[in-house]
């Protein structure tokens, strides 16, 4: 019988392997390596790219903030301006109360009334004065009942005082002054006289 020798076949089967165990891995090596080196670079480069997007967000928003600083300055610019315009037109409008005030003071004075002081706080007027006796202080304060730009007078104090030889009394009368116009009042006027 013939006798043959598997050993050498055998140990070079065993290095076979054992290279191609090493091959492997080699490549699973590199593969992960190749792997981890793809996703570093993919993760960095969102990583980047989103940094990016910030930087722009940060700057557009600061972009807005100045926008927004500039639009509430010229907010109050603009308040004020309207504040002006509402000062200049109620000052506009009103300019011509104390000429129709006096105007109408003179048309309703009696006589034998005489003013020696004339106070408005606001809507409220405080005349002061003397007269020849009771009966012309309730003339002038029924006529400035009857006028159009004055109501409710109210008697504050009547008294009797001796100037330069005569008597008169003196009175001081309290009136709420009515916001109207010339046009207001000179038609409540015709109407009346129509009546």
């Amino acid at each position: 019988m013939m006798r043959i020798n598997l050993l050498p076949h055998r140990e070079e089967k065993r290095k076979a392997r054992r290279h191609q165990f090493w091959a492997l891995s080699g490549m699973v090596t590199v593969l992960a390596g190749l792997i981890w080196f793809l996703g570093y670079t993919i993760i960095n480069g969102r990583i980047t790219a989103q940094m990016e997007r910030n930087d722009f967000l940060s700057a557009e928003i600061s972009s807005l903030d100045k926008e927004i600083a500039e639009i509430k300055k010229l907010k109050q610019q603009t308040d004020a301006f309207l504040a002006r315009k509402r000062v200049i037109e109620a000052l506009q409008a009103n300019r011509t109360e104390t000429i129709h005030l006096f105007n109408e003071l003179s048309k309703r004075m009696p006589d034998g009334v005489y003013l020696k002081a004339l106070k408005q706080t606001g809507p409220k007027l405080a005349l002061t004065g003397m007269a020849q006796s009771n009966a012309r202080i309730t003339a002038l304060m029924d006529a400035l009942e009857a006028s159009t730009l004055l109501e409710s007078p109210t008697l504050v104090l009547s008294t009797s005082e001796v100037v330069g030889g005569r008597r008169l009394n003196a009175f001081s009368v309290e009136i709420q002054i009515t916001n109207q116009t010339l046009d207001n009042a000179d038609s409540k006027e015709k109407a009346g006289k129509k009546k």
